[in-house]
């Protein structure tokens, strides 16, 4: 069984930066970040696995960084350059070792925090 819990969003200009935590407990394997904006389905952000292998969806490569502590067991996302697009509720998952940003390969979500860009 894997908990996950979100903190580090909030409201930001266009162009400012923010970085979310998610702390887990229990083995994880990959793990992601999704994003959901009303009236949208939930899409995958970025992945890395447990050896630090990552991967990113195409409209965030260049300005987000997806990290991970795996003695402390807490995943990161460094979020800079924010665009309103991508304004979403985001997501933590924990999903086994070929999840990367398949929707469906992960089962266990925290209750996401907000993120608000303004321009």
């Amino acid at each position: 069984q894997v908990q996950l819990v979100e903190s580090g969003g909030g409201s930001v200009q266009a162009e400012g930066s923010l970085r979310l935590s998610c702390a887990a407990s229990g083995n994880t394997y990959m793990m992601a970040w999704f994003r959901q904006a009303p009236g949208k389905e939930r899409e995958g952000v970025a992945a890395i696995s447990r050896g630090g292998a990552t991967m990113y969806a195409d409209s965030v490569k260049g300005r987000f960084t997806i990290s991970r502590d795996n003695a402390k067991n807490i995943l990161y996302l460094q979020m800079n350059s924010l665009k309103p697009d991508d304004t979403a509720m985001y997501y933590c998952a924990a999903g086994s070792a070929s999840s990367w940003l398949r929707r469906n390969g992960y089962g266990y979500w925290g209750q996401g925090t907000q993120v608000t860009v303004s321009s």
